[in-house]
């Protein structure tokens, strides 16, 4: 996991060899003027979401892990309590292969809060828990990377 302001994203660069593609829609794009929906930058291996999503309690957000994407995760409307867990701390799931993700009804053992302006990397050894808010919604951008 890793969480940082959105000023200091160009360093992770390296990370991944799709991330300099995400990073440089990302800072070209005015990401508070779009609209809900997906852009697709590298077919279905890179692909940013634009959405509104409920906000949740920390009782109702799940720990979800996915096996073929890394997360990066934005909130631009409010702040964004991510929950985490490492993934080697949770049990085993039911994993579902087409949306690539298995979720744990289970609380986290961590909870960070990330502020608009700044953003956070799930890698599929993070269990983490989005979403969490005292705000009836919450616009945001996932961007998806196929590892």
């Amino acid at each position: 996991m890793i969480i940082d302001t959105l000023e200091n994203l160009e360093q992770y660069a390296s990370v991944n060899p799709r991330f300099a593609k995400a990073i440089e829609y990302l800072k070209s794009t005015d990401l508070n003027a779009q609209e809900p929906g997906k852009v697709e930058l590298d077919g279905k291996d890179l692909v940013v979401n634009f959405s509104i999503a409920k906000g949740k309690t920390k009782e109702q957000a799940q720990l979800e892990t996915h096996k073929n994407f890394i997360d990066i995760q934005i909130p631009l409307s409010c702040t964004e309590v991510m929950g985490y867990t490492p993934a080697c701390n949770l049990p085993e799931g039911e994993y579902n292969a087409e949306k690539d993700i298995t979720k744990f009804a289970m609380p986290s053992e961590a909870y960070i809060p990330v502020h608009p302006g700044m953003f956070a990397i799930f890698f599929p050894q993070d269990g983490h828990a989005p979403c969490i808010s005292e705000e009836e919604s919450i616009r945001k951008v996932i961007v998806k990377v196929r590892v």
